[in-house]
Protein backbone atom coordinates (compact mmCIF):
# COMPACT_ATOMS: atom_id res chain seq x y z
CA UNK A 1 0.00 0.00 0.00
CA UNK A 2 1.28 3.76 -0.57
CA UNK A 3 2.22 6.09 2.43
CA UNK A 4 -0.22 8.73 3.12
CA UNK A 5 1.42 11.81 4.42
CA UNK A 6 -1.70 13.21 6.05
CA UNK A 7 -5.17 12.01 5.97
CA UNK A 8 -6.28 11.82 2.23
CA UNK A 9 -3.06 12.96 0.73
CA UNK A 10 -1.25 10.31 -0.68
CA UNK A 11 1.68 10.51 -1.59
CA UNK A 12 1.30 9.24 -5.36
CA UNK A 13 -0.51 12.24 -5.77
CA UNK A 14 2.35 14.47 -4.09
CA UNK A 15 4.75 13.03 -6.90
CA UNK A 16 2.71 14.17 -9.77
CA UNK A 17 2.70 18.04 -8.32
CA UNK A 18 6.15 17.92 -7.68
CA UNK A 19 7.35 16.63 -11.15
CA UNK A 20 8.80 19.26 -13.79
CA UNK A 21 6.36 21.27 -14.83
CA UNK A 22 6.02 19.72 -18.60
CA UNK A 23 5.09 16.53 -16.64
CA UNK A 24 2.96 17.88 -13.72
CA UNK A 25 -0.40 17.67 -12.09
CA UNK A 26 -2.65 20.31 -10.40
CA UNK A 27 -2.52 19.81 -6.27
CA UNK A 28 -5.30 17.00 -5.64
CA UNK A 29 -9.09 18.02 -4.71
CA UNK A 30 -8.39 17.08 -0.94
CA UNK A 31 -5.71 19.71 -0.72
CA UNK A 32 -8.12 22.59 -1.19
CA UNK A 33 -11.43 20.66 0.25
CA UNK A 34 -10.07 19.05 3.80
CA UNK A 35 -10.39 20.30 7.24
CA UNK A 36 -7.58 18.25 8.34
CA UNK A 37 -5.11 19.29 5.79
CA UNK A 38 -6.37 23.04 6.42
CA UNK A 39 -5.59 22.73 10.00
CA UNK A 40 -1.92 21.73 9.05
CA UNK A 41 -1.40 24.74 6.40
CA UNK A 42 -2.17 26.49 9.51
CA UNK A 43 0.16 25.13 11.62
CA UNK A 44 2.60 25.23 9.04
CA UNK A 45 2.30 27.65 7.01
CA UNK A 46 0.14 30.47 8.28
CA UNK A 47 1.78 30.28 11.62
CA UNK A 48 5.54 30.30 10.04
CA UNK A 49 5.60 31.79 6.84
CA UNK A 50 5.49 35.62 6.61
CA UNK A 51 1.99 36.93 5.80
CA UNK A 52 0.85 40.14 4.89
CA UNK A 53 -1.53 41.59 7.01
CA UNK A 54 -1.78 46.16 6.60
CA UNK A 55 0.02 48.91 4.72
CA UNK A 56 2.20 50.98 6.41
CA UNK A 57 -0.03 54.14 5.77
CA UNK A 58 -2.84 52.29 7.39
CA UNK A 59 -0.79 52.92 10.58
CA UNK A 60 0.96 55.53 9.74
CA UNK A 61 0.36 58.05 12.91
CA UNK A 62 0.96 57.65 16.49
CA UNK A 63 -1.28 56.22 18.59
CA UNK A 64 -2.91 54.55 15.55
CA UNK A 65 -3.71 50.83 15.67
CA UNK A 66 -5.55 48.04 13.41
CA UNK A 67 -7.09 44.98 14.24
CA UNK A 68 -6.66 42.00 12.03
CA UNK A 69 -6.66 38.31 12.24
CA UNK A 70 -4.73 35.52 10.90
CA UNK A 71 -6.28 31.91 11.36
CA UNK A 72 -6.61 31.14 15.17
CA UNK A 73 -4.85 33.92 15.91
CA UNK A 74 -6.51 37.59 16.36
CA UNK A 75 -3.82 40.59 16.29
CA UNK A 76 -4.22 44.49 16.86
CA UNK A 77 -1.14 46.11 14.87
CA UNK A 78 -0.29 49.61 17.33
CA UNK A 79 2.04 52.70 16.78
CA UNK A 80 3.14 53.55 20.01
CA UNK A 81 4.21 56.94 21.87
CA UNK A 82 7.68 56.33 20.91
CA UNK A 83 6.85 55.88 16.95
CA UNK A 84 7.40 51.77 17.43
CA UNK A 85 5.13 49.25 15.15
CA UNK A 86 4.25 46.37 17.70
CA UNK A 87 2.38 43.00 16.65
CA UNK A 88 0.71 41.94 19.37
CA UNK A 89 -2.17 39.30 20.59
CA UNK A 90 -5.09 41.42 20.93
CA UNK A 91 -6.41 38.37 23.55
CA UNK A 92 -6.17 40.02 27.33
CA UNK A 93 -4.40 38.55 29.30
CA UNK A 94 -6.83 38.01 31.87
CA UNK A 95 -10.30 36.10 31.15
CA UNK A 96 -9.17 36.26 27.62
CA UNK A 97 -11.57 38.58 25.74
CA UNK A 98 -10.20 40.83 22.38
CA UNK A 99 -9.18 43.70 24.14
CA UNK A 100 -10.08 46.01 20.91
CA UNK A 101 -12.08 45.64 17.44
CA UNK A 102 -11.69 47.67 13.87
CA UNK A 103 -9.26 50.38 13.47
CA UNK A 104 -8.43 53.79 15.89
CA UNK A 105 -6.43 56.30 17.68
CA UNK A 106 -5.92 55.84 21.51
CA UNK A 107 -3.05 56.37 24.02
CA UNK A 108 -3.79 52.44 25.32
CA UNK A 109 -5.88 49.66 24.95
CA UNK A 110 -8.48 49.08 27.39
CA UNK A 111 -10.14 45.53 27.57
CA UNK A 112 -14.16 46.08 27.77
CA UNK A 113 -14.92 43.40 29.70
CA UNK A 114 -12.97 44.37 32.75
CA UNK A 115 -11.03 47.52 32.23
CA UNK A 116 -7.56 46.03 32.27
CA UNK A 117 -5.60 48.52 30.78
CA UNK A 118 -2.57 47.77 28.20
CA UNK A 119 0.12 50.36 26.57
CA UNK A 120 0.22 50.16 23.07
CA UNK A 121 3.77 48.22 23.13
CA UNK A 122 2.01 45.40 25.47
CA UNK A 123 2.41 46.12 28.38
CA UNK A 124 -0.07 45.79 31.06
CA UNK A 125 -0.69 49.07 32.41
CA UNK A 126 -3.53 48.76 35.25
CA UNK A 127 -5.74 45.86 36.36
CA UNK A 128 -8.38 47.17 38.98
CA UNK A 129 -9.33 45.28 42.10
CA UNK A 130 -6.29 42.87 41.85
CA UNK A 131 -3.80 44.30 44.65
CA UNK A 132 -4.63 42.08 46.76
CA UNK A 133 -4.11 38.82 44.48
CA UNK A 134 -1.09 37.05 45.57
CA UNK A 135 1.88 36.99 43.43
CA UNK A 136 -0.14 38.86 40.69
CA UNK A 137 3.13 41.28 38.97
CA UNK A 138 1.69 43.80 36.57
CA UNK A 139 5.24 44.57 35.39
CA UNK A 140 5.38 40.65 34.03
CA UNK A 141 2.02 40.84 31.88
CA UNK A 142 2.91 41.87 28.69
CA UNK A 143 0.74 40.86 25.61
CA UNK A 144 2.07 38.29 23.64
CA UNK A 145 3.95 40.07 20.42
CA UNK A 146 5.23 38.55 17.32
CA UNK A 147 7.55 39.52 14.59
CA UNK A 148 6.95 42.38 12.07
CA UNK A 149 8.28 43.74 8.96
CA UNK A 150 7.77 45.97 6.15
CA UNK A 151 8.51 45.46 2.47
CA UNK A 152 7.38 47.84 0.26
CA UNK A 153 4.91 49.64 1.84
CA UNK A 154 3.64 46.32 2.93
CA UNK A 155 3.05 45.04 6.45
CA UNK A 156 3.61 41.31 7.31
CA UNK A 157 4.04 39.57 10.49
CA UNK A 158 5.16 36.00 11.60
CA UNK A 159 4.72 33.98 14.24
CA UNK A 160 7.63 32.18 14.34
CA UNK A 161 9.68 32.65 17.60
CA UNK A 162 13.10 33.62 15.20
CA UNK A 163 12.07 33.95 11.21
CA UNK A 164 14.53 34.56 8.74
CA UNK A 165 13.88 38.39 7.76
CA UNK A 166 11.91 38.77 4.81
CA UNK A 167 13.46 40.99 2.75
CA UNK A 168 16.80 38.78 1.93
CA UNK A 169 13.85 36.46 0.98
CA UNK A 170 12.87 38.57 -2.11
CA UNK A 171 15.79 39.57 -3.71
CA UNK A 172 14.87 38.57 -6.89
CA UNK A 173 11.43 39.86 -6.31
CA UNK A 174 12.58 43.22 -5.41
CA UNK A 175 14.77 43.52 -8.67
CA UNK A 176 11.58 43.27 -10.83
CA UNK A 177 9.27 45.81 -9.02
CA UNK A 178 11.79 48.58 -7.49
CA UNK A 179 10.86 50.95 -10.49
CA UNK A 180 7.22 50.84 -9.45
CA UNK A 181 8.38 52.48 -5.68
CA UNK A 182 5.25 50.91 -3.50
CA UNK A 183 6.36 52.49 -0.54
CA UNK A 184 4.63 55.55 -2.22
CA UNK A 185 1.41 54.26 -3.12
CA UNK A 186 -1.52 54.40 -0.48
CA UNK A 187 -4.71 52.98 -0.28
CA UNK A 188 -7.42 55.51 -2.47
CA UNK A 189 -10.45 53.18 -2.43
CA UNK A 190 -11.60 49.52 -1.39
CA UNK A 191 -13.78 46.57 -2.78
CA UNK A 192 -14.99 43.53 0.01
CA UNK A 193 -16.00 40.08 -0.93
CA UNK A 194 -17.07 37.30 1.44
CA UNK A 195 -15.32 34.11 -0.60
CA UNK A 196 -17.01 30.61 -0.09
CA UNK A 197 -14.06 28.81 -1.64
CA UNK A 198 -10.70 27.98 -0.62
CA UNK A 199 -8.06 30.36 -1.05
CA UNK A 200 -5.79 28.73 -2.77
CA UNK A 201 -7.95 28.87 -5.77
CA UNK A 202 -7.96 32.85 -5.72
CA UNK A 203 -4.15 32.86 -5.20
CA UNK A 204 -3.84 30.30 -8.46
CA UNK A 205 -6.20 32.62 -10.81
CA UNK A 206 -4.62 35.55 -9.96
CA UNK A 207 -1.03 34.27 -11.02
CA UNK A 208 -1.86 33.64 -14.25
CA UNK A 209 -3.16 35.19 -17.43
CA UNK A 210 -4.26 31.53 -19.24
CA UNK A 211 -7.31 32.20 -18.07
CA UNK A 212 -7.51 35.15 -19.78
CA UNK A 213 -8.70 33.40 -23.29
CA UNK A 214 -11.50 31.92 -21.31
CA UNK A 215 -12.75 33.87 -18.63
CA UNK A 216 -11.45 37.79 -19.53
CA UNK A 217 -11.86 37.27 -23.03
CA UNK A 218 -13.42 40.33 -23.67
CA UNK A 219 -11.66 43.05 -20.92
CA UNK A 220 -8.22 41.95 -20.38
CA UNK A 221 -7.45 39.38 -23.35
CA UNK A 222 -7.73 41.97 -25.60
CA UNK A 223 -5.50 43.95 -24.04
CA UNK A 224 -2.64 42.01 -22.00
CA UNK A 225 -3.33 38.39 -24.05
CA UNK A 226 -2.26 34.79 -22.34
CA UNK A 227 -0.11 34.00 -25.14
CA UNK A 228 2.47 36.79 -24.11
CA UNK A 229 2.26 36.03 -20.47
CA UNK A 230 5.73 35.40 -19.29
CA UNK A 231 6.80 33.64 -15.78
CA UNK A 232 10.64 33.49 -14.23
CA UNK A 233 12.32 31.37 -12.05
CA UNK A 234 11.99 32.38 -8.76
CA UNK A 235 15.37 30.46 -7.78
CA UNK A 236 13.45 28.72 -4.94
CA UNK A 237 12.48 31.84 -2.91
CA UNK A 238 8.84 32.68 -1.90
CA UNK A 239 7.42 34.13 -4.80
CA UNK A 240 5.81 34.15 -8.33
CA UNK A 241 6.10 36.89 -10.36
CA UNK A 242 3.73 36.91 -13.81
CA UNK A 243 4.60 39.56 -16.47
CA UNK A 244 1.49 40.43 -19.20
CA UNK A 245 3.09 42.76 -22.07
CA UNK A 246 0.50 44.52 -23.30
CA UNK A 247 -0.97 45.43 -27.26
CA UNK A 248 0.09 49.09 -26.34
CA UNK A 249 0.86 52.18 -23.87
CA UNK A 250 -1.66 53.01 -21.25
CA UNK A 251 -2.30 56.98 -20.68
CA UNK A 252 0.88 58.41 -18.65
CA UNK A 253 -1.35 61.25 -17.37
CA UNK A 254 -2.61 59.44 -14.21
CA UNK A 255 -0.29 57.27 -13.92
CA UNK A 256 1.42 57.22 -10.57
CA UNK A 257 4.92 55.51 -11.60
CA UNK A 258 7.35 57.91 -12.84
CA UNK A 259 10.80 55.45 -13.43
CA UNK A 260 9.06 52.51 -15.32
CA UNK A 261 11.06 51.44 -18.37
CA UNK A 262 9.12 51.53 -22.04
CA UNK A 263 8.38 47.93 -21.49
CA UNK A 264 6.66 48.68 -17.96
CA UNK A 265 4.70 50.75 -19.30
CA UNK A 266 3.13 48.63 -21.37
CA UNK A 267 2.78 45.93 -19.68
CA UNK A 268 0.55 44.27 -16.56
CA UNK A 269 2.37 42.58 -13.56
CA UNK A 270 0.55 40.41 -10.88
CA UNK A 271 3.27 39.22 -7.83
CA UNK A 272 2.87 37.07 -5.23
CA UNK A 273 5.03 36.45 -2.29
CA UNK A 274 3.93 33.26 -0.67
CA UNK A 275 1.27 32.50 0.79
CA UNK A 276 -0.94 35.39 0.63
CA UNK A 277 0.02 38.65 -0.29
CA UNK A 278 -0.97 39.35 -3.73
CA UNK A 279 -0.22 42.60 -5.66
CA UNK A 280 -0.32 43.68 -8.80
CA UNK A 281 0.54 47.13 -11.27
CA UNK A 282 -0.09 48.43 -14.79
CA UNK A 283 1.21 52.06 -16.11
CA UNK A 284 -1.66 53.34 -14.44
CA UNK A 285 -1.95 52.11 -10.28
CA UNK A 286 -1.56 49.33 -8.37
CA UNK A 287 -3.39 47.17 -7.06
CA UNK A 288 -3.19 45.13 -3.71
CA UNK A 289 -5.48 41.52 -2.82
CA UNK A 290 -6.16 41.57 1.01
CA UNK A 291 -6.64 37.70 1.73
CA UNK A 292 -8.17 37.26 4.90
CA UNK A 293 -8.04 33.07 5.15
CA UNK A 294 -10.76 31.56 7.74
CA UNK A 295 -11.43 28.06 6.65
CA UNK A 296 -10.15 25.76 4.28
CA UNK A 297 -13.81 26.79 2.63
CA UNK A 298 -13.71 30.25 3.61
CA UNK A 299 -11.89 34.02 3.48
CA UNK A 300 -12.67 37.94 3.19
CA UNK A 301 -10.55 39.89 0.06
CA UNK A 302 -10.39 43.30 0.04
CA UNK A 303 -9.35 44.52 -3.17
CA UNK A 304 -7.73 48.01 -2.34
CA UNK A 305 -6.61 50.66 -5.50
CA UNK A 306 -3.20 52.07 -4.31
CA UNK A 307 -2.27 55.75 -6.31
CA UNK A 308 0.38 57.59 -5.59
CA UNK A 309 -0.02 59.60 -2.81
CA UNK A 310 0.32 62.91 -4.26
CA UNK A 311 -2.60 61.69 -6.57
CA UNK A 312 -4.72 61.22 -4.10
CA UNK A 313 -7.50 64.57 -3.57
CA UNK A 314 -6.25 65.52 -7.24
CA UNK A 315 -8.05 62.03 -8.87
CA UNK A 316 -11.43 63.37 -10.91
CA UNK A 317 -14.09 61.29 -9.08
CA UNK A 318 -15.57 60.01 -12.35
CA UNK A 319 -11.94 58.40 -13.14
CA UNK A 320 -11.72 57.05 -9.34
CA UNK A 321 -15.68 55.82 -10.18
CA UNK A 322 -14.07 54.14 -13.62
CA UNK A 323 -11.05 52.43 -12.26
CA UNK A 324 -13.44 50.63 -9.17
CA UNK A 325 -15.32 49.68 -12.02
CA UNK A 326 -12.64 47.62 -13.91
CA UNK A 327 -11.52 46.25 -10.80
CA UNK A 328 -15.15 45.01 -9.78
CA UNK A 329 -16.07 43.61 -13.48
CA UNK A 330 -12.76 41.79 -13.72
CA UNK A 331 -13.09 40.07 -10.35
CA UNK A 332 -16.66 39.52 -11.01
CA UNK A 333 -15.59 37.60 -13.94
CA UNK A 334 -13.13 35.47 -11.35
CA UNK A 335 -16.05 35.00 -9.30
CA UNK A 336 -17.52 33.14 -11.81
CA UNK A 337 -14.21 31.00 -12.55
CA UNK A 338 -13.52 30.70 -8.76
CA UNK A 339 -17.04 29.13 -7.80
CA UNK A 340 -17.06 26.88 -10.66
CA UNK A 341 -13.89 25.42 -9.46
CA UNK A 342 -14.77 25.32 -6.16
CA UNK A 343 -17.78 22.97 -7.31
CA UNK A 344 -15.57 21.01 -9.34
CA UNK A 345 -13.68 20.40 -6.28
CA UNK A 346 -15.73 18.82 -4.39
CA UNK A 347 -17.47 16.41 -6.99
CA UNK A 348 -16.96 13.29 -6.09
CA UNK A 349 -15.25 12.05 -9.59
CA UNK A 350 -12.68 14.73 -9.80
CA UNK A 351 -8.98 14.10 -10.41
CA UNK A 352 -5.70 16.06 -10.48
CA UNK A 353 -5.38 17.86 -13.89
CA UNK A 354 -1.97 18.85 -15.69
CA UNK A 355 -0.69 21.90 -15.65
CA UNK A 356 -0.13 24.40 -19.22
CA UNK A 357 3.34 25.35 -19.30
CA UNK A 358 1.29 28.89 -18.96
CA UNK A 359 0.69 27.86 -15.50
CA UNK A 360 4.23 28.00 -14.53
CA UNK A 361 3.48 30.26 -11.70
CA UNK A 362 1.02 27.78 -10.07
CA UNK A 363 3.51 25.37 -10.50
CA UNK A 364 5.81 27.37 -8.03
CA UNK A 365 2.92 28.02 -5.95
CA UNK A 366 2.48 24.24 -5.41
CA UNK A 367 6.34 23.43 -4.71
CA UNK A 368 6.11 25.35 -1.92
CA UNK A 369 3.02 24.45 -0.90
CA UNK A 370 3.92 21.12 -0.82
CA UNK A 371 7.50 21.50 0.74
CA UNK A 372 5.76 23.20 3.86
CA UNK A 373 2.73 20.96 4.35
CA UNK A 374 5.18 17.42 4.56
CA UNK A 375 7.82 19.16 6.45
CA UNK A 376 7.68 17.29 9.76
CA UNK A 377 4.37 15.59 9.45
CA UNK A 378 4.79 12.76 7.42
CA UNK A 379 3.40 10.18 9.24
CA UNK A 380 4.09 6.76 7.69
CA UNK A 381 0.73 4.33 7.51
CA UNK A 382 1.32 0.60 5.43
Amino acid sequence: MSKKLIPTLDSNDLERVTSPLDKAYTLPASAYTDADIFNIEVEEIFHKDWICIARSEQIAAVGDYLCVDLPHQPLIITHDMNGELHALSRICLHRAMPIAEGKGNATRLVCPYHNWTYNLDGQLRSAPMMDDVEHFERENCKLPEISLEIWHGFIFVNMSKDPKPLATQLEGLNARIHNYHFEDLVIADTLEFDSNWNWKILVENFMEAYHHIGTHRGSLEPIFPAKNSQIPDNNNEPWTFLEMPGESDESEALSSFSCLSQDQRKSLFAANVFPTLLFAASNLSGIWYQVTVQSEKKFNLKIHLLLHHEMIGNLPAKALQKMMGELNTIHEEDISANKGSWAGLNSSLTKQGRLSLFEKAIWQLNQMWVQRITHSKTRASD
